[in-house]
């Protein structure tokens, strides 16, 4: 016997019908957003319209690459790889940054086709590595399975733009040595609709699957589907039935393509349709699901019950060729998943296509003060780091070279470390913005220019701009920082009079070897 859901597994659920319009004669315009064919120096235009453009604007760091074998598809004969430097005390992350709408929501593909690029005609494994959308941990890559299979690999989720921008970026971690790598990159706005009943604000959206029942063509993309989203055939054993239909769903929450409603998986007469789908286990969790209908005779309709592993998804349910769709924001979900439909009317019940998402939370980012004085800070290096892109702090691991945070409900960099590294440039006066820093050390490089004014910075503890080529004079403000007790400035060109209050009791101020500074007269 089917049972209602319990009270702690009760769903958002929502129903609404597609409206019967005529249908577009023409396909729709490109997305809007960014497809970036990742490692190619040129801009490309496939078979099927779409324009991807070079990646060189988007990512600073990475080696490209080009695959010369035999059959590929354009986009995935190139490819970037982001060298692991095992050395390092931490993993790095290597971000592409995008311009975006603040608040807006975005569809985000990441494909990846192996290729060997790392070991032409030999036997290394593709590598395991992270995938990060801002500061947020989005999941960890493994295409080992699909490239024996010979074919790519591709993840999708869907985000909401906290800033103007959004960064997409592959991490190191501990899973192999290899380099991680992607081959291709959409960053697709998504109109104010679609996926609406999820909380943004705390979660996104992770693709588990979405398929069209009873079709055995091929995956439906643009520009069916204006957003290009995939849409994978899923036979089943059921008995599988084809119409044409005159839908469109111009005026519905997630817009599908209407081609998902001329197929459909069916019962036999009088019996329940069950089936498994997803078709992977699913770990425990709170998944958004929604499952798309319309009766394929013209001016019919039948009434049947929707069960998730035996709990009522939706009650007497009546569907017409009209199509309409119910969905849940939050269900949950773990291992196998089990849909049954139950007849209430002399037509057994179909199903059309349906889409899963896990859910989600969203990472905290860092301060906004804090991003835009870092970017201006890296603005005056002239070979920044080359991890130095998306957000500075999170995840906390992938933190960039340098940085130290702090952590709580307000990310901010506490500590700015970039010593020994090799950079040259100048002392940005953006530092002073960064008020929670407490450390500070552009040691054992080779900047030049004055030091900046640092009167802002009440909680700097430490100053170490020794071993550089700093030129000017020291700013008397230094001496009004009350929580400063290292400030170490040798080996510099430093000129002028040292101001006398920084001779003071529990500061240890080291100006020598090198400058030229004069010391304050004697009282």
């Amino acid at each position: 016997m089917k049972r209602s859901p319990p009270r702690f597994l009760l769903p958002f659920l929502f129903l609404f019908p597609l409206l019967v319009v005529p249908a577009l004669s023409q396909s729709p315009p490109q997305p809007k957003g960014f497809l970036i064919n990742c490692g190619s120096t040129d801009d490309l235009v496939t078979s099927d319209g779409l324009r991807w453009l070079a990646d060189s604007s988007f990512v600073r760091a990475g080696v490209p690459h080009k695959l010369s074998l035999p059959g590929l598809l354009p986009v995935l004969s190139t490819l970037r790889s982001f060298p692991v430097s095992p050395d390092l005390l931490q993993p790095r992350k290597f971000c592409y940054v995008l311009r975006a709408v603040r608040g807006a929501r975005y569809l985000i593909r990441t494909t990846y086709f192996y290729g060997r690029f790392d070991s032409p005609g030999g036997s290394r494994m593709p590598p395991v590595f992270d995938q990060i959308v801002d500061g947020t941990f989005w999941t960890t890559v493994n295409t080992t399975a699909d490239y024996a299979a010979g074919v790519a690999s591709y993840y999708e989720g869907v985000f909401r733009a906290k800033g103007m921008t959004m960064s997409v970026c592959v991490a190191e971690n501990t899973y192999t040595t290899s380099d991680p790598f992607i081959s291709a990159l959409e960053m697709i706005l998504l109109e104010d609709s679609v996926y609406n009943g999820t909380n943004f604000d705390e979660f996104a959206m992770g693709l588990i699957a979405r398929s069209t029942f009873g079709s055995i063509g091929s995956t439906l993309r643009y520009p069916d589907d204006r957003f290009n989203r995939y849409w994978q055939p899923f036979s089943g054993s059921a008995h599988a039935m084809t119409s044409t239909h005159n839908i469109s769903s111009s005026d519905f929450w997630n817009l599908p393509p209407a081609m998902i409603f001329n197929t459909a998986l069916v019962a036999d007469k009088a019996k329940p349709l069950v089936f498994q789908w997803p078709p992977n286990l699913l770990p425990s969790s709170s998944y958004y699901i929604a499952l798309y209908f319309a009766d394929t005779l013209p001016g019919s309709s039948r009434t049947f019950d929707v069960y998730v592993n035996d709990y009522s998804f939706f009650a007497d349910l009546t569907v017409t060729s009209a199509g309409l769709v119910v969905f849940s924001t939050q269900w949950f979900l773990s291992g196998l998943t089990t849909i049954t439909l139950t007849p209430g009317s002399p037509l057994p019940p179909l199903i059309s296509a349906g889409e899963v998402f896990g859910l989600f939370s969203i990472a905290n980012v860092t301060h906004t003060r804090d991003i835009i004085a870092l970017e201006k800070i890296k603005g005056n290096i002239t070979n920044p780091p080359s991890d130095w892109s998306g957000d500075p702090c999170m995840p906390e691991q992938y933190s960039w070279t340098g940085i130290t945070c702090s952590n709580g409900s307000k990310i901010r960099v506490v500590s700015l470390n970039i010593s020994s590294l090799g950079l040259s440039g100048s002392l940005s006066s953006h530092i002073a913005r960064m008020t929670a820093l407490t450390d500070i050390s552009f040691a054992y490089n080779n900047f030049t220019g004055p030091i900046p004014d640092l009167s802002k910075l009440k909680n700097l503890q430490k100053l170490h701009l020794q071993n550089n080529q700093l030129t000017g004079a020291i700013p008397p403000s230094l001496a009004n920082l009350s929580q400063l007790h290292e400030l170490y400035l040798e080996n510099n060109n430093l000129t002028g009079e040292i101001p006398p209050s920084l001779f003071r009791e529990g500061l240890d101020f080291r100006f020598l070897p090198g400058n030229h500074l004069v010391s304050p007269p004697a009282n």
